[in-house]
């Protein structure tokens, strides 16, 4: 008992006043947990300074310390995340009123647990006047300054609705800060960390930069902590025998704090009995991951104030309300290894493999790291003590290390120049966190991806091939390689699961159609990354032929229409991959053709330099046709109007796009006046006989 009163005093200490916690709020109830099962079997063993006895945290010397003139007690915690927690508060309520089972259910309120900082807001003739945290329960710390800067806080409290402003109002509720409000500071807090500021830091999680706002000695600087407030209870208030509010319910004094100025959570709802508790419990637990704010739980109250009341304190708690958690979102584990994964899409990304640790309703063992840079600002090294966080179906990440449990001397990670799956080399361009391999036809973690883009409408389009029947391909073993589509034949896809003989016939026809494609959509085919249908086009106009793409050097490359220094270093990287080049080979081997022509410098391109912008419904035309048809005479296809579009093909529901063009003055064309401008480009071109003027949907 003494080990544990010591070890909750360190940790509250750091949680409460230094606002720098080391170890998961679900490890400290444990800890409270095993201290309260200890003292209620040996009670004369309690003693008055133990955690269980107060509500925890001291004040700092640098705030003046404000008496509490009504206690700011905590509330039980009810740590049975399931069903069972809401049953036994409703039992309990309802053995400590006397009521048996024929009584009617009791009305309860509902309210989100936020993950915050408890403030209470002391208001005299409706204006604020002191603002001061928890602290012991007793006493806590004056924060005025700072709990002004809160744009929600009301500075004067608004007259009506609920009666006259009582002269005395202590108002309790939660100081938070909403998550995307956390990422932006962080990322502000990494900008001034990159230009060298010194005492700058990133917060590990909202609650802390919420707390570390509150207690910032200038007021100032807690002014550009964007903090927000939520009001749920009641301090010190003028007796209703001198004017003071008289309320019959939890529920209507929240309406009244509504009304009088204070911000009260939209969730918070009236339900009847256990079952009312459960379902509110199950329906939050279901919007917990989508809500702006972080939450640990909900808590349920009697709503009547009269059975408040009457059914009064035990300790430090209230019998009439208790907190339900949900599963801990963060626990702690160690670090078994870090391992290097590679994604569909060639990115590598960094995983800690842990001792097995139950977080968030799962058992977790993989935690992302992100990338080398988030690996080496949290310094995460094998074997370390880490805190790994899992909310909802988000992918388990590393949050933070506890540097002051590192053992050994494990080196710095460094992620690895080869794909640890292909050995292709990985690469990082520059201005982006990731790598990524460059082996994509030929690395298996890529074999999937690179099959369904490869077979893609927009691509050398082969139809049927979708997801499910690649799945089966790839995770049979029939299928490593593009080239293997190519040699399965009806048997190889006969004998896959699920797979009519018809539905072979009808994939072995379409792999035969596709081997006749043309070079656009065989080089965006290949999955180049930056390569869009656009750039494919450009290099297949300019050079002519896939042999002079592949062995065009990034000077040549930088001759090319929308082609800069990040595409074309892209495409030597992918070309300069020796697997590569061999599936290309396989490819062609296996009958895929296209037309080529010499390099288009003698083509004329009419329309370079021009952008339309397609919008609504042509007659004839589909809007992939109408831009194969622009984009063929040079001119570029842009998704959005502005003053430097050129030109706007509009048909039938074309709406704000064609709104903007005449607000702007562009030129509006219908489909017969464009067919008339390319009619006319065409005689008045003289292409050179082997370039590809028609587009590839009308050739």
């Amino acid at each position: 008992m003494h080990h544990l009163r010591a070890q909750l005093h360190h940790h509250g200490y750091l949680y409460y006043t230094l606002d720098a916690p080391q170890i998961p709020d679900a490890q400290y109830d444990r800890l409270f947990k095993q201290l309260q099962s200890l003292e209620s079997a040996h009670p004369e063993l309690i003693t008055p300074d133990s955690p269980t006895q107060r509500v925890g945290g001291t004040v700092l010397d640098a705030f003046a310390t404000v008496r509490h003139r009504v206690p700011m007690l905590s509330i039980e915690t009810e740590t049975d995340t399931e069903s069972s927690g809401a049953q036994a508060f409703d039992a309990r309520v309802r053995r400590a009123l006397g009521l048996d089972d024929a009584a009617p259910a009791l009305v309860y309120v509902a309210e989100l647990k936020f993950d915050g900082l408890a403030m209470s807001l002391r208001y005299e003739q409706g204006v604020l006047v002191q603002a001061a945290t928890r602290g012991d329960g007793e006493s806590g710390e004056d924060v005025t300054a700072n709990i002004r800067t809160i744009g929600q806080i009301p500075l004067q409290l608004h007259a009506g609705g609920h009666g006259p402003i009582p002269p005395v109002l202590e108002v309790r509720g939660e100081v938070f800060m909403r998550r995307d409000d956390f990422d932006a500071l962080n990322e502000r807090q990494r900008a001034k960390i990159a230009a060298g500021a010194k005492g700058e830091k990133t917060f590990v999680n909202p609650r802390n930069a919420a707390a570390g706002a509150v207690r910032q000695l200038d007021s100032g600087i807690a002014a550009q902590r964007p903090l927000s407030f939520f009001a749920y209870g009641l301090g010190d208030v003028t007796p209703v025998s001198e004017g003071g509010p008289q309320f019959a319910t939890h529920y209507e004094m929240l309406q009244a704090f509504k009304a009088w100025g204070f911000p009260v959570a939209d969730q918070i709802a009236c339900v009847q009995g256990a079952q009312g508790l459960i379902g509110y419990h199950q329906q939050i637990a279901q919007q917990r991951d989508s809500l702006p704010f972080d939450i640990d739980g909900v808590v349920y109250k009697v709503n009547d104030l009269a059975l408040q009341a009457q059914l009064g304190f035990v300790s430090r708690q209230p019998r009439w309300a208790v907190a339900h958690k949900y599963p801990a979102q963060e626990e702690l584990t160690t670090v078994l290894a870090i391992d290097v994964q590679v994604g569909r899409t060639g990115k590598l990304t960094p995983v800690a493999k842990l001792a097995p640790v139950f977080v968030g309703g799962v058992t977790v063992t993989n935690a992302t790291l992100h990338n080398e840079d988030e690996a080496r600002r949290k310094d995460v090294r094998v074997g370390d003590t880490v805190i790994v966080r899992r909310a909802g179906d988000v992918i388990p990440e590393v949050v933070s290390v506890l540097l002051d449990k590192r053992v050994g001397d494990a080196p710095q990670f460094t992620m690895p120049h080869s794909c640890p799956v292909c050995g292709s080399d990985a690469v990082r361009e520059e201005g982006e966190a990731d790598y990524r391999c460059t082996g994509g036809l030929f690395c298996s973690a890529q074999r999937k991806q690179a099959i369904l883009h490869f077979a893609q409408r927009r691509a050398v389009e082969v139809e049927g091939l979708g997801e499910k029947l690649v799945d089966q391909m790839v995770d049979s073993g029939v299928v490593k390689t593009l080239p293997d589509m190519y040699r399965l034949g009806f048997a190889g896809l006969a004998q896959l699961e699920r797979m009519a003989d018809k539905s072979a016939q009808n994939i072995v026809a379409a792999l035969e159609a596709s081997k006749a494609t043309t070079l656009p959509r065989f080089v965006f085919g290949l999955g180049i990354r930056h390569v869009g249908e656009a750039t494919a086009k450009e290099l297949a106009r300019h050079f002519g032929s896939l042999d002079r793409i592949m062995d065009a050097n990034e000077e040549a490359l930088l001759q090319v229409n929308d082609v800069g220094p990040v595409v074309a270093h892209s495409l030597r990287t992918f070309f300069g991959q020796a697997h590569n080049r061999e599936v290309v080979a396989q490819l062609r081997a296996c009958g895929l053709h296209w037309p080529e022509g010499e390099p288009a410098a003698q083509v004329a391109q009419p329309l370079a330099g021009l952008i339309f912008v397609l919008t609504g419904t042509l007659p004839t035309l589909s809007r992939d046709q109408a831009k194969d048809l622009l984009e063929a005479q040079g001119a570029k296809v842009a998704g959005s109007v502005s003053k430097k579009t050129s030109y706007v093909v509009a048909g039938a529901e074309a709406g704000s796009k064609l709104d903007k063009a005449r607000e702007l003055g562009v030129p509006v064309l219908d489909e017969d006046a464009l067919i008339k401008l390319l009619a006319t480009l065409a005689e008045t071109t003289a292409p050179h006989p082997g370039a590809q003027t028609a587009p590839e949907s009308q050739t």
